[in-house]
Formats: C-alpha cells, structure tokens, sequence
C-alpha cells in the first residue's frame, strides 16, 4: 500500500474537509481536500479510455463516485500539491511524448495504493515527467479501485483475493491498447516496458507473467500481447503472502520479461520477502533480473530527495535499460 506516499503515513486519517466540485485535476481549483470528480491529467496531457464501451465485470459493484484527495506537499518534485484517486470505476491511460529524441520505446506505469487508490503524482506524473525526459514515451495507468485486486480488509482483518481482478484486467488492456497504437504514438511495439509502485508493483509482476486475458475479449484489440518487453517494480506487494510464502497465483516461467527490482530493508509496508521471493522465482525460471536492496529507504519513495534510494535509483535504472538497448548508451 503506497498512500503513504502521497505525503506521508496516515493521509486517510488526516481529517480534511471534503470539498465538492469537478476540476479535480487544477491545482489552481483546489488546494487542499477530498473532492467529487473525475482526476483530470495536469498540463493538458491526453487521457483516455482504456475500454470502448466500459470496463468489464462492473455489474456488481456498487462504489461513490470517483474522488481526488489533494494535499499540500513542499518536497514535490513539481509544484507543491499531490494527488491519489479513489474509487475509480472508468479507467484511462494518460499519454506523456518523449521529450528530445524519441528512443521508440515506452513504459506503462502502475502507480501504488493498495488497491484502495492510485497515487497519481509521486507514483505518477512525477515518475512520467522523469521518463518522458529519457526520451521514451509515458503511459499513466489510472485502473479501478478499490478491492479490484489482492487487497487487506479492515473489517475481515485479513488479506481478500476478489474473484475479478479489475485492476489486472485494466493493466492487461492497457498494455495491449498500447501496443496497437504503436505507429501512432511512434514507439516500436517491441520496447513496451511497465514500471509499477507497491500495488503496482504486483500489476508488474501479473503482467509480466499473466498472457492470457484476465477478461472476456472485447475488440480486436485483445488479440494484441499484453506481454511487456521489460519489467521494473519498485517496493512490490502482495507477492509475499503471510508465513513468507510466494503468491500461488503468480506462476513465473521462462517468458516473463527481464526485470529490475528496487526496495528497502527498513520498508514498513510491503516486506523485503516479496522483491526476493520474487527475484529468485525469476532466477529459477530463467529470467534475468537485477536487484537493488537498499538498508534504508523506507516505503514509496520515488523521485523525492528525502530518502538515501531517490538519488540512486535513477542512475542505476538508466544504466540497466542501456544494457536492454532501450536507451542509447551514453
């Protein structure tokens, strides 16, 4: 769960008013609170939806409308405001074009939130901002929420798995969706990576393992691999299941892709055991992956100067996607 990272532990519990209005995405409209509407994708970046006539499997789900909590965060890496997004029930892809020169390749991102929100800014549009400097297109995952994956249940006091995975689903789309806009978006449809954030780090993990689709087939689209072509997690969850035990869901075979995970020792969210649980269910399947475990770091740091992986990490991810010839070398 990464709602921590929207600015710090608790934000659920913060107490803030609730404000009512639609321009949930301006900055210049809301300062602070939770309010009414549908997130709106900063600096005019093109979102849209992932499924033509709405997403799948919502028969039965009875939810509020969706709702932005905005806070004030100093340490933000642009501006001075954070945002995470709470019941989500029309899922989108928001676009962010390389900037300079195109490398043709794209990363889907999965931002964190337990599956109970999607924080969208520093397990977002921060981390897109970053790529779309490398020269690589950024897709921003917005996918359903809450209870629309392996999620804690506060009532039950135990870990839920629900019978449709519409955050799956959502992420299983997206990358297809992607891909088939391959020309148009100018990438090469065989250098389509994810990068996912605590929940999203377990969409990594799915993704990267999980082909066939985890909903009936809508279009044509849902011919196209949702395979990615390189995998990055940072801090995963929900692969760790209790007594250390590796998610007997998630079947890692030769075909996952080559991957980079990034956590902390002193993490207090999500257990060390789920990057190297995983790590080494890649190593037996063959897959390379390289691992970065850092003693101190803490849980949701992304770009933020406020924690000893935010400098590093960076550099480290370059390099390995040099060596994967998704970036030019330097």
């Amino acid at each position: 769960m990464a709602l921590a990272g929207l600015i710090g532990a608790g934000v659920l519990a913060s107490g803030f008013a609730v404000t009512r209005g639609s321009d949930v995405g301006s900055a210049q409209a809301v300062v602070e609170g939770r309010t009414t509407g549908v997130w709106q994708a900063p600096g005019g970046a093109r979102q849209i939806p992932i499924w033509p006539n709405g997403a799948p499997d919502m028969e039965d789900v009875s939810q509020p409308s969706e709702s932005v909590l905005t806070r004030r965060t100093p340490e933000a890496v642009d501006g001075d405001l954070s945002q995470a997004v709470f019941d989500v029930t029309e899922p989108t892809m928001t676009i962010f074009p390389p900037q300079g020169k195109n490398t043709g390749a794209a990363v889907v991102v999965f931002p964190g939130g337990g599956f109970r929100a999607v924080v969208v800014t520093v397990e977002g549009t921060e981390i897109c901002n970053w790529i779309a400097a490398q020269g690589v297109t950024c897709i921003l995952s917005k996918y359903r929420v809450p209870r629309s994956n392996h999620y804690w249940d506060d009532d039950l006091g135990r870990a839920v798995t629900p019978r449709v995975p519409r955050a799956l689903q959502d992420a299983q789309r997206t990358v297809r969706l992607v891909r088939s806009q391959a020309r148009e978006l100018q990438i090469n449809p065989t250098k389509i990576g994810v990068m996912g954030f605590s929940a999203g780090g377990y969409l990594v993990a799915q993704t990267s393992n999980i082909f066939e689709p985890a909903y009936s087939p809508v279009d044509e689209i849902d011919q196209v691999s949702s395979r990615p072509d390189f995998a990055i997690a940072f801090f995963p969850g929900h692969i760790c299941r209790r007594g250390g035990v590796f998610d007997p869901a998630l079947k890692v075979t030769e075909e996952a892709p080559p991957t980079f995970l990034i956590a902390a020792w002193d993490d207090p969210t999500n257990e060390i055991c789920n990057s190297t649980l995983y790590a080494r269910a890649l190593d037996q399947a063959g897959v390379p992956a390289e691992v970065h475990l850092f003693s101190t770091g803490g849980h949701a740091f992304g770009l933020r100067r406020n924690h000893s992986p935010d400098t590093v990490w960076p550099g480290l991810l370059e390099t390995w996607l040099e060596e994967l010839g998704v970036l030019p070398k330097r």
